[in-house]
C-alpha cells in the first residue's frame, strides 16, 4: 500500500465555485443532515421524491444521489424515474444501498435499481456491499455485519461486475472500479456515535462527483474532506451532539492547508 497524494482541495474549490444542484431521493431519518451537509460544502442541496416532478427535478441537477434507507415501494419507482432522467442526462447517480442484507425486500429493490439503471457509484458499508456482491451476509439492520471475505476484491469484483464505482465506508474506505482502488484512513471514532454519518457520506460522494469526472478521486476526496472535518470535529466536542454540530463548522471551514496536512490516502 503506498501513499497517494490528491488533490482533494481543487474539487471541493470547484464545489464552491460551481455550486451544483445535487438531488436526492433519500432516507426520511437523516433526510434534513444530508441537505445540510452538501450547502456546507458550498453546493445546492434539493430534496424531491414525488414522482410527478423527479424527473423534471434529475433534468436540472448535476448528480443524483438514491438512499434506501427508509425505502417503499412507491419511493423506489420515484428512484427509477429519477435515475432515468439522470441517465439520459449523463450526470452521476449514487446509490447508497443502505440496509441492503437485512431484508429480502431491501435486497431486491438494491438489485431491480441496479439492473434497470446506470448507476455510477455503489455506496455502502462492508456487509451491505457484500451482500449487493451476492455473498451470505447479515446487515444489523443498518450497521455493518460481520465480514470475514477480503473486503478489498469484493469491491473490486463487484465494480467491475456492474461497470461502476464501488465505496465500502468504514474505518478504512475503499473506493475502486475494479482497475484502480484506493483506500481512505481519515475519520475518528465519534461517527459511530451519530446517526447519519454514512447518509452524509453519499451526499459528500454525490457533491463531489457533480464537478469531478474521475469518479475514484471524486468519491476518495470527498470522504478524504468529509472525515478530515470529522477529525477536527472530534478535538472541540463534547460527545455526539456537538460533535454533529462542529461537524459543519469545520467542513464549512476547510482550506487547503488542513486538507493537505491530514489527508491519508492510499493506492492498493
Amino acid at each position: 500500500m503506498m501513499k497517494l497524494k490528491i488533490d482533494a482541495y481543487k474539487i471541493l474549490k470547484k464545489v464552491r465555485e460551481q455550486k451544483p444542484v445535487i438531488h436526492h431521493i433519500t432516507n426520511w431519518v437523516t433526510i434534513y443532515d444530508c441537505a445540510n451537509i452538501v450547502k456546507a460544502l458550498g453546493a445546492s442541496p434539493v430534496m424531491a421524491h414525488a414522482k410527478e416532478e423527479v424527473a423534471d427535478m434529475a433534468a436540472i441537477s448535476s448528480s443524483l444521489v438514491l438512499n434506501i434507507g427508509t425505502l417503499t415501494t412507491e419511493f423506489v419507482e420515484s428512484m427509477r424515474l429519477a435515475a432515468k432522467a439522470a441517465n439520459r442526462k449523463g450526470i452521476p447517480v449514487v446509490l447508497d444501498v443502505c440496509g441492503a442484507g437485512a431484508t429480502a425486500f431491501r435486497d431486491q429493490k438494491s438489485f431491480e435499481l441496479l439492473d434497470e439503471l446506470r448507476i455510477d457509484i455503489i455506496k455502502g458499508n462492508a456487509s451491505e456491499i457484500a451482500r449487493i456482491a451476492g455473498e451470505a451476509v447479515v446487515t444489523k439492520g443498518v450497521d455493518a455485519g460481520d465480514v470475514k471475505q477480503n473486503l478489498v476484491l469484493i469491491a473490486q469484483n463487484l465494480a467491475s461486475k456492474r461497470n461502476c464505482v464501488v465505496v465500502v465506508t468504514g474505518k478504512e474506505d475503499i473506493i475502486t472500479n475494479g482497475r484502480k482502488t484506493l483506500v481512505v484512513k481519515n475519520g475518528d471514532p465519534m461517527m459511530t456515535h451519530v446517526v447519519g454519518t454514512g447518509c452524509m457520506a453519499a451526499s459528500v460522494i454525490g457533491t463531489f462527483a457533480a464537478v469531478e469526472k474521475d469518479l475514484v478521486k471524486a468519491a476518495a476526496s470527498g470522504l478524504v474532506c468529509f472525515e478530515i472535518a470529522a477529525e477536527c470535529a472530534a478535538k472541540i466536542s463534547k460527545g455526539p451532539a456537538t460533535f454533529k454540530e462542529k461537524l459543519f463548522d469545520c467542513l464549512f471551514s476547510l482550506d487547503q492547508g488542513i486538507i493537505g496536512k491530514k489527508s491519508k490516502v492510499y493506492h492498493i
